[in-house]
């Protein structure tokens, strides 16, 4: 189906260029301040919003412009408070964030595209076709969302954002590295980028380019397995991204960052969750100046073939490298009544491509 034609989105305007354009337009120079802070600080939906601007003004960027919103669809609520949400975008796809609340944190989940590409075995996402990256101005309006929906539920900003929904975000590189920048401006929600983790399947180029753009974030792995050819059972990517490069991009990410790095390692019944496998994960941990290992209950979806180990054997995984002092931790999946958790998020029944005339 063909799409509606997108107008130029406001929100991609810098503000230098929003003062060149006014100039060149007749208009004063504070108008371009005016128009930034109704984008980014107000959070404007639509251009006659502006009401501190001409009714001519208005009209003039509304034949040009257009700030295309992320809406929200529909939200679904967890017994354990996690609130599951489906947002719309302006061609009619759909992603899934998710708002985290515990005791000390208020994190927010966030999606970097609509599917993803590299098809992880056990991950719902992974069974869809990646259809568009998400631009860095969608980005900046899923936290916004999550931001309002934590004060009206929690009476609180949020504390935390991961880059754990749908999609690779280092696959959408440019997008996320502007969303972010601009999450943490002083005019935006002013979030400090070590309240920041991104997580990674794995793209060792990308690791690398991190590392040359000194970000301030930290970095998440998903590893999932500790030889190459388990990882390439359920991972893809490690085909051409494969633990040998893997380690070396993460080494050099963090000579060049200082920054801290966490392992994710999914437990599967009768495949990674053996004292052999935790002795093969002891070594990469070893070989990575890795801060921790969060140890991830399974999150069972229907397209995949994987179960959960029982409690006795993830017990006996977690004393094995506590015993070996790797610092470990196991983590309890939120939102599983609401499919919500860890590799769940999908939105399977919106995922094709969106009927949408020109």
């Amino acid at each position: 189906m063909a799409y509606l034609r997108r107008m130029k989105n406001l929100r991609e305007i810098t503000l230098p260029e929003l003062e060149e354009m006014m100039a060149d337009m007749g208009e004063p120079k504070f108008r371009a301040k005016q128009i930034h802070e109704w984008v980014w600080q107000k959070f404007a939906a639509d251009i006659n919003d502006m009401t501190n601007l001409s009714k001519a003004l208005r009209e003039k960027l509304t034949k040009e412009f257009s700030i295309p919103k992320v809406k929200m669809h529909h939200s679904q609520y967890s017994s354990d408070g996690t609130i599951k949400n489906r947002l719309q975008l302006h061609d009619g796809f759909y992603v899934e964030s998710v708002l985290i609340p515990t005791e000390k944190r208020l994190t927010a989940c966030v999606s970097s595209q609509v599917g993803c590409s590299l098809s992880c075995k056990f991950c719902a996402t992974g069974f869809m076709d990646r259809k568009r990256n998400l631009d860095f101005d969608e980005i900046v309006d899923e936290v916004t969302l999550l931001n309002e929906l934590s004060q009206k539920h929690y009476n609180k900003n949020l504390t935390n954002i991961v880059f754990m929904g749908m999609g690779e975000p280092l696959l959408n590189y440019k997008n996320m590295m502007k969303a972010i920048e601009r999450i943490c401006s002083k005019d935006g929600l002013a979030m400090s980028p070590k309240r920041i983790t991104v997580s990674t399947a794995g793209v060792a180029k990308m690791i690398k380019q991190l590392g040359d753009d000194k970000v301030r974030f930290k970095l998440a792995v998903s590893l999932h397995a500790a030889t190459d050819r388990k990882r390439n059972e359920i991972m893809p990517i490690n085909e051409t991204n494969n633990l040998n490069a893997l380690v070396e991009s993460l080494n050099y990410f963090y000579q060049a960052t200082g920054n801290e790095i966490t392992f994710e390692y999914i437990l599967f019944k009768n495949f990674n969750d053996s004292l052999q496998d935790a002795e093969d994960l002891m070594k990469i941990y070893r070989r990575v100046p890795a801060d921790l290992i969060n140890i991830i209950e399974y999150n069972p979806i229907d397209q995949a073939r994987f179960e959960k180990p029982d409690e006795v054997k993830v017990e006996e995984f977690m004393n094995f490298l506590t015993e070996n002092r790797v610092n470990v931790r196991l983590r309890r999946s939120r939102g599983k009544d609401i499919d919500a958790a860890c590799g769940q998020l999908a939105n399977i029944d919106h995922a094709s491509t969106p009927d949408m005339v020109e």
